[in-house]
């Protein structure tokens, strides 16, 4: 067996079909196929029980899966440890969509100007969905909110962030000069859905203070909770990076008195994995790579 097979072998355990395998490797069905035929081939039994949409492992595979990912690891971060220059080289970074488009940019065009030959790619997930790529070496590391549900990762703190309430302009709130989080408790809320922790860190706050916000309506993009605030579906909170990245005149933010609701950004890596020069020195990047609005809370 060869280390394509291993590789193409791991893509359709994780995805549970080939034609979705397949997309992610962009080759053909066909040649996934005969490439996992060889391979079953190879072994003399099957790795994977046939359904009419999916597969399974059988426990041939099971067994194969463990050891491929250990034997790609180790091939991974051996080249890496080898051509570990500390200037030149990739650094794969995972970020959640509440953070990514409003923090990362700027990140990113800094450290590319300080390692003009490093590579830089990036993924945008939600935390469940980063937190695996971490586990399993697929990504370097991510940038998330906690708290972080895993285990066998390590995570440093960047900053903490408030959390802004967001209203339209011709809402009652707008005209009180005060405002706490009693106030919002009558009105409706628009959240992302439950893929996203920021709802989670939203109604977690609300429910320590006593109330339940009532959300009306559900999104899967940030933006679109914006828009539909601007159209007056309701009300919600959206993190201080957002605000700072929107130049609408048909919304209007205002900060609670009293004890604000926050997140704490954080970096979360997976200390089992070579952790090269590169990704030293991008961890470091980020520890004084604050956004505006973040840095004057902190």
């Amino acid at each position: 067996m060869d280390l394509d097979q291993l590789r193409y072998f791991l893509r359709v355990a994780d995805r549970q079909n080939f034609t979705r395998a397949a997309e992610d490797l962009s080759i053909s069905q066909s040649a996934l196929s005969r490439s996992i035929q060889k391979l079953e081939e190879e072994l003399g039994q099957p790795v994977f029980e046939r359904k009419t949409r999916s597969v399974s492992l059988t426990d041939a595979g099971t067994l194969l899966q463990a050891r491929a990912q250990q034997v790609l690891t180790i091939l991974e971060d051996t080249k890496a440890e080898i051509t570990d220059d500390g200037q030149s080289g990739r650094v794969r970074v995972g970020a959640i969509p509440t953070i990514a488009p409003y923090f990362l940019p700027g990140v990113l065009r800094q450290f590319s100007k300080a390692f003009p030959k490093a590579t830089l790619i990036v993924q945008e997930h939600t935390t469940d969905a980063l937190l695996k790529s971490c586990t399993q070496g697929e990504i370097d590391l991510a940038i998330l909110a906690l708290p972080v549900p895993a285990r066998y990762l390590e995570f440093e703190e960047l900053f903490e962030e408030e959390l802004l309430l967001v209203l339209p302009p011709d809402h009652p709130l707008v005209a009180k000069e005060k405002l706490r989080i009693k106030d919002v408790d009558a009105y409706p809320f628009v959240l992302l859905d439950e893929a996203h922790c920021l709802s989670d860190t939203i109604v977690t706050f609300c429910r320590q203070r006593s109330f339940q916000p009532v959300a009306v309506e559900r999104t899967s993009q940030l933006a679109m909770v914006q828009e539909l605030v601007s159209l007056s579906h309701g009300v919600s909170m959206i993190p201080a990076m957002a605000r700072e990245c929107d130049q609408s005149d048909r919304r209007v933010y205002r900060s609670f008195s009293g004890q604000k609701p926050t997140r704490t950004v954080a970096v979360v890596w997976n200390p089992y994995r070579f952790q090269s020069r590169l990704i030293h020195a991008f961890r470091e990047h980020l520890r004084h790579s604050k956004p505006g609005a973040a840095a004057a809370l902190g």
